[in-house]
């Protein structure tokens, strides 16, 4: 599935209020212009090493959702990773720099996390055994997960300052674990290096020019391992964006070494933080988190052309969550309207923290019971990834084109017409003001037929998401007003959309989501 972006060069500010309760609103798009493409595995999601123990605010809510703990055998863990088909899923975290593998030549015994002063974030060493490495790959292949796993980068280097290590990475541990991988042909699609090392790092921090080399050594280890067969991607450095680290790293690498650059983003603030509500319903605060993509899409452009810029984890509120927010129907804004901002820069994947685990995971911790933001992206991936306000972006969907709007406004709907600028003429557009900030309450993704002649019988496809009896903080969404559970099987529920007629206005209420599909979209840019 291939996903395309447009710009919307011309919008129209609403031109009439009909009511109180809904604001008229035409949208003019130019549908030729391509802008970026995400790959087929965009949506993704993590799973974490942080053991029962890891607590923030006097709640521990991680259980066992660990990768030396989760249960495997759930059947609903299966069925949850198969809906997509596929999905891609990033194995790391905070404590994979201090991961080791059970291998024959460890040399130690082969022991979980346990809490120590001494260690990072709190924690000892942990050891993942290869029998559980091996249970961990046969879910993925009868799944048919795209699997991205993070290696420990701070294995045999030391501290040399507060924070601040040095010395070269020692592979030995690493590459006898990607041999085992190899010689089980277990398809790890791509193996990324570290967890939040560059710049400041949090916990430690490496510096780029020891890291480019220390890249180009786990290169080649995947040449050799790997021989002529395909060869799964490097990327890194898996941080928080730092411009002058990024971009030395890059140099120090140099051309075709580093595949992805993965950078985190956490824009919601602490998880105790009480404005995190508030943050995820100001367009304006949630748009700027597009410094951010923009500036790494240009700086791989100038450093590092060759590469792509991946979001390797994505949280919305940092130090696991808001137990409050992110697993209501709430959380679901930020996250569907920066899927978007991260495409309209040239995004390839963004992973979303955490499939399971922490208050942020798609899944209950306890009983993996989906959370509303798991069917928000179970219909990102059947329909579009979409995002607002400032720009939009298609999807090609059997023909067509899937659109997404969001309404942040908490008391009106919009009545959303939408023309294509190929059947508008110069006088129409010479009338249409430019895009502009009025979208205060409204992030909107939208797009009409074309010229193409309609005798009225055409159809479009709409799924509504709004929360149960109203509330924003509610775990339940609901499909056109039905809610969303899962079956007497335990199976992920179908997602029947309405149909209506193409030609007539969308109605967006208050606090909802809307994923619409145009079957006869005309869009030139979605057939490149």
């Amino acid at each position: 599935m291939r996903l395309w972006f447009l710009i919307p060069l011309l919008l129209c500010l609403p031109t009439l209020i009909r009511s109180e309760d809904y604001s008229d609103v035409t949208i003019v798009v130019r549908g030729a212009e391509t802008i970026a493409s995400t790959s087929d595995e965009f949506i993704c999601a993590t799973i974490d090493w942080w053991p029962p123990e890891k607590c923030n605010y006097d709640q521990c809510p991680w259980g066992q959702a660990s990768i030396l703990n989760l249960d495997l055998n759930n059947p609903l863990l299966a069925k949850a990773i198969q809906a997509f088909s596929p999905l891609r899923i990033r194995l790391g975290g905070s404590l994979q720099d201090q991961v080791v593998y059970g291998t024959p030549n460890l040399g130690s015994p082969c022991t979980p996390f346990s809490k120590s002063s001494s260690g990072l974030f709190g924690f000892s060493q942990g050891c993942i055994t290869m029998e559980r490495w091996d249970a961990i790959n046969k879910i993925f292949v009868d799944t048919g997960a795209v699997v991205t796993f993070g290696l420990n980068a701070l294995q045999g280097r030391w501290q040399m300052g507060r924070g601040v290590w040095g010395g070269a990475w020692n592979s030995s541990n690493a590459r006898e674990f990607m041999e085992y991988t190899v010689s089980m042909n277990y398809p790890i699609d791509s193996w990324e290096f570290g967890n939040e090392l560059s710049g400041n790092g949090v916990g430690a921090s490496v510096g780029a020019e020891q890291y480019g080399k220390d890249i180009i050594e786990l290169k080649s280890i995947i040449s050799q391992l790997y021989g002529n067969s395909r060869k799964p991607l490097v990327v890194a450095p898996g941080g928080f964006y730092d411009q002058k680290w990024y971009a030395q790293l890059l140099d120090i690498s140099s051309p075709n070494v580093l595949d992805a650059m993965t950078h985190h983003i956490y824009n919601l603030g602490a998880g105790n933080d009480p404005q995190v509500a508030n943050r995820i319903l100001n367009p304006q605060y949630l748009s700027q988190s597009s410094d951010i993509f923009r500036d790494l899409q240009m700086t791989i452009r100038r450093h590092g052309p060759w590469s792509a810029p991946w979001v390797g984890e994505a949280g919305g509120a940092y130090n696991s969550g808001s137990r409050k927010v992110s697993n209501t129907f709430l959380n679901s804004f930020w996250y569907l309207d920066q899927l978007g901002q991260s495409a309209k820069y040239d995004t390839k994947v963004y992973c979303r923290q955490t499939l399971i685990g922490g208050n942020y995971g798609l899944l209950d911790t306890e009983t993996f019971v989906p959370n509303p933001d798991y069917y928000r992206q179970c219909l990102a991936v059947a329909s579009a990834h979409g995002k607002g306000s400032n720009f939009l972006r298609h999807q090609r969907f059997f023909g067509g084109v899937a659109l997404l709007m969001l309404n942040l406004n908490k008391n009106m709907g919009f009545m959303v017409s939408v023309r294509n600028d190929l059947n508008i003429n110069f006088r129409e557009m010479a009338g249409i003001k430019r895009d502009s900030s009025f979208v205060h309450g409204l992030k909107r993704t939208v797009s009409w037929v074309g010229s193409k002649a309609s005798d009225g019988l055409e159809k479009r496809e709409e799924y509504h998401l709004t929360p149960q009896d109203g509330n924003p903080f509610a775990r339940t969404v609901l499909l056109n007003g039905a809610p969303l559970q899962l079956t007497e099987d335990g199976d992920i529920p179908s997602l029947p959309p309405v149909m209506v007629s193409v030609n007539s206005p969308i109605y967006v209420a208050p606090l909802s989501i809307a994923f619409v599909v145009f079957p006869d979209f005309e869009a030139e840019g979605c057939e490149r």
